[in-house]
Parts: C-alpha cells; structure tokens; sequence
C-alpha cells in the first residue's frame, strides 16, 4: 500500500490492509449466490410511452377535465343530507380510481360536513352499506367514529343484518379491517363477512367472485393506491352508473404519472450504470426498477419526483451493502469499507482494495450529489442524508 496521503484509516491496521490485498487472487475463486438478471436491463433508457408533443396535450386536457370534475364534488357537497350515499360513494371513487390526491380540500369539506351533520334515524333499504361506507372513510381520514354504529345491524346469533348483499358485505368488510384493539364487534364482522363472502363465491359472475376474492385477500385500505387505480379504472369503465368525466380523467392522470415514472427509472436506469464494474453482477441484485415500484406505495404524486428518486437509489445502495456483506466480503473486507465510510473522505479510498474502492466512490458520489441537490432547494437538513448511510451500529 502507498505510504503518502490520510493517516491510516482509523479501526484498521496496516496490516489488515497488507492481508487483504494479498488475497485479490481469491476474488475470481469466490462463489457467491447467483442472482437472476434484471429484466428490465436497458428498457428504460429507450422506451418513451408517448411523445413530448402528446404529453403536452394530454396534460391540457387534463387540466380542463380536473376543473369538470372539480365541480361534480362541489354540486355533490352542496347535495342536500339525504344523498349521503351519493357523497360517500363519490369520495371512494374518486380515490380508488387514482384521483383523489388532486382534491383534498374538496373532500376533507365533504367529509367533514358527513361528520359533524346528525344522520336521520329513520331505516333506509341501504342502511348497512351506508353505515359501513361512511365509518370506513371517516376512520381512514383519521376521524373519531365509534363502532357501535353497527350494533343495530346484528342479531342475537352475532349475524350481520346483509340480506346476503355483496355490496353491503364487501362495505362492512373493508369497513372492519379499520378495527382498533378490543373492538369485539368489528372482530366479528370480518368473521362473519368472510364466510359469508366465502360460502357465495361459486354463485357468482366471474367478474363479482374476482372482486371478492381480491377483497378477501386484500382490504382496500391495504392496498398500493397507484395499482388499485389502474384495477378500478378497468371495473369502473364497466359500471353502467359510471361518470364518464371522472373516467376519462382518471386515465389521462393515470399516464400523464406513468410517463413521469419512466423519467425517473431512466434517470435511475443511468445513474446505476454508473458503477460500472461488473464485479458486482456476481453477487449484487440488480432490482432498481423494483425499489422505484417500492418507492411509489410510499410516495406517488408528481411533485414527489425527487423523493422518489432519493428514496430508490438510497434503498438500491442499502441493498448492495447487504449483499457486499452477506455474499461477497470477508469480515475484514466490510470493517474497511465501513471504517473508509464514516470518515466521508474520496482520500480515505485510496486505502482500498480496487473493487471497493469504485463500489465505495460510488457511494460517495451519489450521497454528495443528493445532499448537494437538497441545499439548492434550501432543505436545512440536507446534511442528514450522509448519515442514512453512515452505518454507524451505535
């Protein structure tokens, strides 16, 4: 090793270092777990899902379509407190179907004028149904609504009040699994909805008996809200009673993201090429397209692009450690490149076996780049994000 330079790297000896440079000759001897290639390899530096030109007039018109649909909310909030149904039946749409995120002013107001108006006590064909859709919106945004909105709906023998109605038994369903500890009454709902869904399946139409079975699997509050927005638009298309305005609008949304999205594992799709070495191609996954899919269960609206972006590389460098560490590196190997790490310094590589020291400038790069990037927005806490990969056990 090269006497000029850093100070030696603190927890590492000279002789640490002498050892595993001795043992280069052992990298191409070692047989770390294969890994299946990405599928995606080059895709996204090529594919374009439309054109500049096409994009722009999508947006426009996705612009004029928001405003319509903008006012289908606010004639439905200015509905008089009979067409409760309607309201609730609106606000599952429009976030099912992918759009909401584009009012929530509008239906924080509905949900709040539901919330504080007194329900009528007279019973109504749909009672259920509308109890059940109204107690799952409210707790999902976070309102106080007690379960005991159910009780009137069960009878001695704990059996819901459904008429054998897959509307209603989906309703209360989805509505259960918002249950709290010790709310006995919702424990039994999703008990008694499951058999019963479960015992109706075959006298179904295929297209209900998938819907139940999805439901059955997955909850609606369960699930990743940009890929329940592409099953709903499917089904919602085929509902006679469907407002084509949120529909159409729903779809030009839906690829007006999609195109932003392929922007963003094109932008990740290069930054990954940048390291370069295909040492890592023996022991290191190559998954960026999947943690970018990962990345959009958490964040998904458009001026998330950034977050994205962050969250999927800080997540692809995680998971090279974890594989440098677990399928590749000796024990004294993962102690220098930590060690090289926590002192942040390009100097401190020139300490490094080769094929560290590219994984390791890599790092280094990337972090300082992001960092960079968040004091240009002002972000006080840019400096943190060094310490998302600080490693630091303590």
């Amino acid at each position: 090793m090269g006497s000029s330079g850093s100070p030696l790297l603190a927890l590492v000896s000279q002789e640490d270092l002498q050892r595993i440079s001795s043992k280069q000759e052992d990298l191409q001897l070692r047989k770390p777990r294969p890994y299946t290639p990405s599928i995606w390899r080059d895709f996204f530096l090529k594919h374009q899902p439309c054109t500049p030109s096409q994009l722009l007039s999508m947006k426009e018109s996705a612009r004029i379509k928001q405003e319509e649909v903008r006012q289908i909310i606010l004639d439905t909030c200015s509905a008089s407190s009979s067409q409760l149904a309607r309201k609730l039946e609106l606000v599952d749409t429009l976030q099912r179907i992918g759009v909401g995120y584009h009012y929530r002013k509008e239906i924080d107001e509905l949900l709040r004028d539901v919330h504080d108006t007194q329900r009528p006590e007279e019973a109504c064909d749909d009672e259920l149904y509308v109890s059940s859709l109204r107690f799952y919106l409210l707790r999902k945004h976070g309102y106080t609504v007690s379960s005991d909105v159910f009780v009137k709906f069960r009878d001695d023998q704990g059996n819901f009040a459904t008429s054998n109605d897959v509307k209603y038994l989906l309703a209360l369903h989805d509505a259960a699994h918002l249950r709290t500890r010790g709310e006995e009454i919702l424990d039994d709902a999703i008990t008694f909805t499951k058999n019963r869904l479960k015992s109706m399946m075959k006298t179904l139409d295929p297209e209900l008996e998938a819907e139940v079975e999805y439901t059955l699997e997955t909850p609606s509050y369960r699930r990743v809200e940009r890929v329940e927005a592409r099953r709903y638009i499917s089904l919602y298309e085929k509902n006679a009673t469907r407002n084509d305005t949120i529909l159409e609008f729903a779809k030009m949304d839906y690829n007006i993201l999609q195109a932003l999205y392929c922007e963003e594992l094109k932008a990740l799709t290069v930054w990954w090429k940048g390291l370069k070495s295909q040492a890592y191609a023996r022991f290191a996954r190559d998954r960026v397209a999947e943690i970018h899919f990962w990345m959009l269960g958490v964040v998904y609206e458009p001026h998330q692009s950034f977050s994205r972006i962050v969250l999927a590389k800080w997540l692809k460098l995680v998971s090279v450690m974890d594989d440098f560490c677990d399928n590749y590196s000796t024990t004294e190997e993962y102690e220098i490149l930590i060690s090289s790490m926590e002192r942040w310094d390009k100097q401190a590589a020139e300490k490094l076996p080769a094929y560290m020291k590219e994984l390791f400038i890599f790092i280094l790069n990337t972090i300082n780049g992001i960092v960079e990037e968040l004091k240009l927005q002002k972000n006080k806490h840019a400096e943190f994000a060094k310490e998302l990969v600080s490693f630091d056990p303590n």
